[in-house]
């Protein structure tokens, strides 16, 4: 069923659907917000108890929907400086260690640290990674783990395969394929990379620095020089995708506790700095 579900996507006009979709979603006509917002909550079962905002009414378009803020300290960061803390809501897909330059895609494929970040991606091979999946009832706004300077942005056209378990299975070298931003900071224990992966149906990579616009026409890298905090936005997804994050090389223990499926919320321990 996964090899069919990821044929099948092969053959779709990923990019003119996503983008039918997101003029829809970027609609602020009351009939078509209205009905894209119901429909979604409905059907995804969304609760907005710790949005800033509890009603559906109070959003002017599904896109302010799906990007909605969360309550001021319904997602507190860790007390310990060192921790560092969970990017997104989300599931772990994958963890470990990256192999010379190898990650962990799926139970059977590897994709390559410069397939997937070109040369922002050096200094950390042989580190530590973390691929964490947004699903749509998902926060889907992305937040910097640990403290660090904003260095180099790598902006990266590409397919729009949906990035859920089934094509992580069928589809190789997924997060190389799909079009993504992949931002590299510099920390008190070296380089981290965190990569925004966009996805089927997702209308747009958003950050909260100037840079080129999703979806990117050509490869791009930029240089930037900006302070983050932990725990500071970075940017957000217009529908469900995934961030993978990358540590260098005997820089951080990831959390032992989290498992591949392991649910995760923004600010949880994701591991620790040694």
């Amino acid at each position: 069923m996964s090899n069919l579900f990821s044929s099948f996507q092969k053959v779709l006009p990923q990019h003119g659907l996503s983008r039918l979709v997101g003029a829809l979603a970027k609609s602020k006509h009351p009939f078509v917000s209205k009905t894209f917002i119901t429909q979604f909550a409905k059907g995804y079962d969304i609760s907005l108890a710790e949005a800033e905002r509890k009603s559906l009414s109070d959003y002017e378009s599904f896109n302010d929907f799906f990007t909605r803020a969360l309550e001021p300290g319904v997602r507190p960061m860790p007390d310990d400086a060192q921790i560092l803390a969970s990017p997104v809501d989300g599931a772990v897909s994958q963890m470990g260690k990256i192999d010379g330059n190898q990650l962990m895609q799926a139970k059977g494929h590897r994709y390559s640290l410069n397939s997937l970040a070109g040369k922002a991606g050096s200094g950390l091979e042989d580190g530590d990674f973390c691929t964490i999946y947004l699903a749509p009832n998902d926060y889907h706004r992305i937040h910097l783990p640990f403290a660090g300077k904003l260095e180099q942005t790598f902006a990266v056209p590409g397919a729009l395969f949906s990035v859920n378990g089934a094509t992580e299975e069928g589809i190789e070298g997924l997060f190389c394929r799909n079009e993504r931003l992949v931002c590299r900071f510099n920390t008190e224990f070296g380089p981290m990379l965190v990569v925004l992966v966009g996805a089927l149906i997702v209308a747009s990579i958003e950050t909260v620095w100037p840079g080129p616009t999703s979806p990117y026409a050509v490869e791009q890298y930029d240089d930037h020089s900006i302070e983050l905090n932990r725990g500071d936005e970075i940017g957000r997804f217009l529908l469900g995708s995934t961030v993978v994050c990358c540590f260098p090389k005997g820089a951080v223990k990831l959390n032992p506790e989290l498992k591949v499926g392991s649910k995760i919320r923004l600010g949880e321990n994701l591991g620790k700095v040694l």
